[in-house]
């Protein structure tokens, strides 16, 4: 599919960063703003296109940095590739560290909710390389036995078949798939959906999806490895979710505030599984309120 000017554009505002020996594209604003950055994690299927809409917004105060995971977006998407949430996490640590970032504000939506987490064991143990300021964790299924996937999602994790239906991709059965998880159907425009499908394909991205959705397990399996993290948490959080998530169910959430000690937790009623894409106003304000109440410089 033709990429669209505003993809294009947003293409124009990143550059590659090598790690694991693959290209991924990252992009970075007010680079020398002082204080601590924000680094921005995306989901499945999609990428840090997500962002677009409050990227600018978050760096009027400090610098802004989001990446498309490897699969994803503009970065490679090799066919051998494992794309499990460990390497995942390797590679924003790689990233994050070329790019000189020693501590973060982490905002994570949907698979980059899981990532973030194996970040918080790592740090856990005293093996994260940079120093985690809060963490901001928006519609991700962490808690994935609560969680109700799409007829696509489970589609795409049966052997053979996951491959011939992610093969035969087509806008319009994306595009119902994604209405379906909206708080509103007419949230996003038809045309940013067909950006969204459009970088889901590009470079045979979605014949990469049977593999990415692999995260789907291990949540499964490294639950206790994550959620433990969360129980343990002693630096600022937020659970930030929109509650007519039919996915990430807004019951996720509220385990999550339970469990994590140092959780806020703000509902957001009227949105859906994409609240920086149905309402990126509301996010910002959200995201920038809980980030101005902190204690230490933002």
């Amino acid at each position: 599919m033709q990429l669209s000017a505003p993809v294009e554009a947003w293409r124009s505002r990143g550059r590659s960063v090598r790690a694991l020996g693959m290209n991924v594209f990252v992009a970075s604003h007010n680079d020398q703003a002082p204080g601590t950055p924000l680094v921005l994690l995306h989901g499945f299927p999609t990428s840090s296109y997500d962002f677009r809409h409050v990227f600018d917004s978050f760096g009027k105060q400090r610098r802004v940095v989001t990446l498309d995971l490897p699969g994803f977006g503009f970065s490679d998407k090799p066919p051998g590739f494992s794309y499990s949430l460990f390497e995942q996490a390797d590679v924003v640590e790689l990233v994050l560290g070329e790019l000189g970032v020693t501590r973060a504000h982490l905002l994570a939506h949907d698979m980059g909710t899981s990532v973030t987490t194996e970040l918080l064991a790592r740090r856990a143990a005293h093996l994260l390389h940079f120093e985690v300021a809060s963490v901001t964790l928006m519609n991700g299924s962490v808690h994935i036995a609560l969680s109700h996937l799409t007829p696509s999602q489970k589609l795409l994790r049966i052997p053979r078949l996951g491959a011939l239906f992610a093969r035969l991709a087509r806008f319009s059965t994306f595009r119902l798939q994604m209405r379906r998880i909206l708080g509103r159907k007419d949230a996003v425009s038809d045309d940013e959906l067909r950006d969204l499908f459009a970088l889901m394909r590009l470079d045979d991205g979605h014949l990469r999806l049977p593999r990415t959705i692999g995260y789907v397990d291990e949540r499964r399996r490294f639950g206790r490895r994550w959620i433990g993290a969360l129980e343990t948490l002693d630096v600022p959080s937020l659970i930030l979710w929109g509650c007519r998530d039919p996915v990430a169910v807004v019951a996720i959430a509220e385990k999550l505030a339970r469990e994590t000690p140092t959780a806020r937790f703000v509902r957001m009623e009227e949105l859906g599984h994409y609240p920086q894409l149905e309402d990126p106003a509301r996010v910002v304000h959200e995201v920038e309120a809980f980030l101005g109440s902190l204690a230490s410089p933002a």
